[in-house]
C-alpha cells in the first residue's frame, strides 16, 4: 500500500513540475515576444527614463516588477528584492559619516 502511495505522490509531483515548466515556457515566450515588439531602442529609452516614467511605461506593458541595469555597477540583491517587494530598504552609511582615525 505504501508503494502505491509513493508512486501516486511521485506522479503528482511530476505532473506539477511539468505544469510549472509549461507555464514558465509560456511566460518566457511572452517576454521574448514583448522585447522583440518593443525593440532595443524603446528598451534603451525605458532604461534611461526617470523612475516615475519607468513605472508608468512598465505598468502599461503589464509588468508587475522589473530590474533594469546597465550592468556596470554591482547590485545588492537583498536591497533590490526588498525594494521590488515594496519593503523599506535600510540606508547605507554615507561616506561623510566615516569614523576618523
Amino acid at each position: 500500500m505504501q508503494a502505491q502511495e509513493v508512486r501516486a505522490q511521485r506522479a503528482r509531483a511530476e505532473a506539477e513540475a511539468a505544469r510549472a515548466q509549461a507555464l514558465a515556457a509560456v511566460e518566457a515566450s511572452k517576454v521574448r515576444e514583448l522585447a522583440a515588439a518593443l525593440g532595443p531602442e524603446t528598451i534603451r529609452d525605458i532604461a534611461r527614463a526617470g523612475p516615475e516614467l519607468q513605472v508608468k511605461l512598465l505598468q502599461g506593458l503589464g509588468l508587475q516588477s522589473a530590474l533594469i541595469t546597465d550592468g556596470a555597477a554591482p547590485l545588492n540583491l537583498f536591497s533590490t528584492a526588498r525594494g521590488l517587494l515594496g519593503l523599506e530598504v535600510p540606508q547605507e552609511p554615507s561616506s561623510s559619516c566615516r569614523a576618523q582615525p
